[in-house]
């Protein structure tokens, strides 16, 4: 499948078209951002270990009965995905307390969350994502409320999924987003699930393993996404067929 016109391009992935309506071609790009583009870099290998991950996860869902967007690898850098009508909601699922949560609430970094919290935000670069709840999700059409409802049951199933995943594997699941989308009538989680977008630590030092080592300057970020991937047992060096 040849990539087409260049459907949307973000901080660290394109979209692109491709000859099948219902099909696009995902490319994870070296690029990684943080403060909302503010600090801004390339990274060797970053999109290729991002990319095969994120498939990983992907097939991993799928075999736990989580409906994906995810067709196949096409390339070290490019996923085909299904097309979906995305739903502008963020979910968010934090089972430990960091980050935003620490400095809205001003509770302790590092409080086991018992249990997991729940959040919605709007995707929206230009507003910085704001939270939002499901009142505004009904009141401005977003979703319906058997979406949000569905969009909130598979978020703790796949919490509950990749806990044990990454348990397996010596590592804490801190946090993490995911986006749904429309396809065909049914609701699939779609964008992507990477180190980008989730926060891992070893569950021994409390070292963190993810794009936190990038926004707090703590070098190793490629080295730390690596060493997830090999953990769980993610082949990076593997053949992909054509």
């Amino acid at each position: 499948m040849q990539r087409g016109e260049e459907l949307y391009s973000g901080k660290a992935k394109s979209v692109f078209l491709t000859e099948d309506p219902a099909r696009l071609v995902l490319e994870f790009r070296d690029d990684t951002s943080a403060f909302d583009g503010q600090k801004v870099d390339q990274l060797d290998r970053k999109g290729m270990i991002n990319n095969r991950f994120n498939a990983f996860i992907m097939e991993h869902l799928e075999a736990e009965g989580v409906a994906t967007h995810f067709d196949a690898l096409l390339s070290d850098n490019e996923s085909r995905v299904k097309r979906l009508d995305m739903i502008p909601a963020e979910c968010v699922v934090r089972n430990v307390a960091t980050g935003s949560l620490c400095r809205r609430l001003g509770v302790e970094e590092g409080l086991d969350l018992v249990p997991p919290t729940f959040e919605f935000f709007l995707k929206n670069d230009e507003l910085h994502d704001p939270m939002i709840n499901e009142y505004h999700i009904a009141s401005f059409g977003w979703a319906s409320s058997a979406e949000v409802e569905s969009m909130k049951a598979q978020t703790f199933r796949v919490n509950e999924i990749l806990r044990k995943l990454f348990a397996d594997g010596g590592m804490i699941l801190v946090d993490f987003k995911l986006e749904f989308g429309r396809f065909d009538g049914e609701l699939l989680l779609g964008d992507e699930f990477t180190p980008d977008g989730c926060r891992l630590w070893d569950a021994d030092t409390r070292k963190k393993l993810d794009k936190d080592r990038f926004r707090q300057g703590l070098g190793g970020v490629v080295e730390a996404y690596e060493e997830v991937a090999l953990r769980l047992g993610v082949d990076l060096e593997a053949t992909i067929a054509g």
